[in-house]
């Protein structure tokens, strides 16, 4: 049986900082270092941390004053800032610099009188941190269908900005929807839509010309997986979101001559190869790794744990 192996897949450069972040934090100021949330959507990965010293909270009240609290890649209202500056909490903000953009374009059309749109997931933490950080609010939508709904103070003063982990295709369709509407609608350029997204998106849409089944290794609670799980599905092909290797079951392979495997943007890569190990068991494999795009996207650390190498281990 083929195995291919999709390029890119697995980390992304946003949740290779946090990572990091949060390590280095951990070395230089001791344990326990303090999370909100968790600091990416991979069990696996918190796991790892957790073992390391970080102790992983819901809400800031459980922080013990005056120790060092990390806010995740998926960003923070400011209500959530205030809060820790309040409690003297020594913050780290580990939000991936793609979503700090968007809180940024999102306040500077706020401050030019414009109401701002948001397309993305309700309930997701990267859309309730930029929610929580736009001055006056925002208007958040999910699909095309939703743009008929909005009630807007005035249509020629509006932009809109988008959740990270929603792709150029992904949002297509809403933005033809809001333009077709508010024809004075204004919003940024399509090259800032998270790279990592486009890139494991178009991964999979390569992939599924290729083989009958995919398996995305990635959290039930991560967006991006499910969206490569769901992209597989409309392509036709059989696809499995599952979290590592001991979920997969057998008979999800019967007949299939070639399969896919990729990763969200959360999962570490030890994960497929687990899965190809798990596959070998299964089958006589043929492993290929995909032609496809090579990132090389670095994104720098927070002043307080840049520059200065991490403690010996």
């Amino acid at each position: 049986m083929r195995v291919v192996l999709a390029q890119p897949r697995g980390f992304c450069a946003g949740v290779e900082r946090a990572i990091e972040i949060v390590e280095r934090a951990i070395e230089r100021f001791g344990p326990p270092v303090y999370v909100r949330h968790e600091i990416v959507h991979n069990r696996h990965v918190v796991e790892g941390l957790r073992a390391k010293g970080a102790v992983f909270v819901e809400e800031l009240d459980e922080i013990p004053e005056g120790r060092y609290a990390i806010f995740s890649a998926h960003g923070v209202s400011k209500s959530v800032v205030q809060a820790a500056q309040e409690r003297g909490l020594n913050v780290i903000d580990a939000t991936c610099p793609l979503v700090s953009k968007v809180h940024t374009e999102g306040t500077r059309y706020a401050d030019q009188g414009r109401q701002v749109v948001l397309i993305g997931h309700a309930g997701h933490p990267e859309v309730e941190g930029t929610m929580g950080q736009v001055p006056g609010g925002v208007l958040l939508i999910s699909t095309a269908d939703d743009v008929a709904k909005l009630e807007v103070r005035d249509p020629d003063k509006l932009a809109y900005v988008t959740q990270t982990t929603l792709s150029v295709d992904d949002t297509k369709a809403v933005i033809e929807a809001l333009k077709a509407r508010f024809p004075e609608i204004v919003g940024p350029n399509t090259k800032d839509i998270c790279y990592a997204t486009q890139n494991r998106q178009h991964a999979v849409k390569q992939l599924a010309e290729e083989v009958d089944v995919i398996l995305v290794i990635g959290a039930p609670n991560s967006s991006n997986s499910n969206r490569l799980k769901e992209m597989a599905e409309e392509l036709g092909v059989r696809s499995y979101l599952i979290e590592d290797a001991s979920q997969l079951q057998p008979e999800w392979l019967k007949d299939a001559k070639a399969v896919g495997v990729t990763a969200g943007a959360s999962a570490p890569d030890v994960l497929v190869q687990d899965m190809v190990a798990r596959l070998h068991d299964l089958n006589d494999v043929k492993l290929e790794l995909m032609a496809g795009v090579e990132e090389n996207v670095r994104f720098r650390l927070p002043p307080e744990l840049a520059d200065q190498p991490a403690a010996a281990q």
